[in-house]
């Protein structure tokens, strides 16, 4: 009887863990295909690209308002209906889209479709291991922060200098990063599956914030990957 109550117990909580990320995922595909939906018709709508070559400006813009999202969200999830935060989450993937689009302008699209494959690859591999080791990855969490941080101040430190060979380095350190942090997040989010007991407005916000660590992860290594593997036209 004890075996049978235990064993209720095991399958209740794994089914939790199934559910959580089940969650998680399904956003972070979510927002990759919205991403991908938007970057595709941007890259082929004459109005867009008439738009931002008259206004060069509106891609800064982007990406301000895009860090803004991912501040906001990432900070005040908290204080927000789970509506709220996945309305939030999917603005920041379509704007993502309209940015990204302008990679089809530097690089061909047999590039950026090899690219893609290359990334799905790798990430898939990445988060296998993070959902599967049994390492505890925690105290490598600091070291690629650190690192992402470093990557922003050296790419816009190059904004100024243009040197090709720390562009190379950064692209390098970035994949690494990267790669990294994908086997982190994918382990933490693992170990977070029990926000699936507390409640289902609980587990939504949870499993968005999750999912957006994953995506910008996702995002970020595709980026990279494309600055080192990428056919410039």
């Amino acid at each position: 009887m004890l075996d049978t109550q235990v064993q209720q117990v095991q399958s209740a909580l794994a089914e939790a863990q199934r559910t959580y990320l089940a969650r998680v995922y399904g956003w972070m595909v979510g927002g990759l295909a919205l991403t991908g939906v938007v970057a595709g018709w941007a890259v082929t709508s004459e109005t867009y690209w008439s738009i931002l070559f008259e206004n060069s400006w509106l891609i800064w813009v982007g990406f301000g308002v895009q860090v803004l999202l991912v501040m906001w969200l990432s900070g005040a999830i908290e204080r927000m209906s789970s509506a709220m935060a996945s309305g939030t989450f999917l603005l920041y993937a379509g704007l993502n889209g309209l940015t990204l689009a302008t990679l089809a302008a530097i690089y061909t699209s047999e590039s950026i479709a090899s690219t893609f494959f290359i990334c799905a690859a790798t990430f898939g591999a990445m988060s296998v291991y993070g959902f599967t080791t049994k390492r505890d990855l925690t105290s490598m969490g600091s070291f690629f922060i650190m690192g992402v941080i470093g990557l922003i101040i050296a790419s816009v430190v190059n904004i100024f200098l243009a040197s090709s060979a720390l562009h190379f380095a950064i692209s390098v350190i970035g994949v690494l990063v990267f790669v990294g942090l994908t086997a982190y997040d994918t382990q933490k989010i693992k170990e977070e599956w029990e926000v699936e007991m507390m409640g289902t407005e609980i587990a939504r916000k949870a499993s968005i914030l999750g999912a957006l660590r994953l995506y910008l992860d996702f995002i970020n290594l595709f980026i990279y990957l494309l600055r080192l593997f990428g056919d410039r036209r």
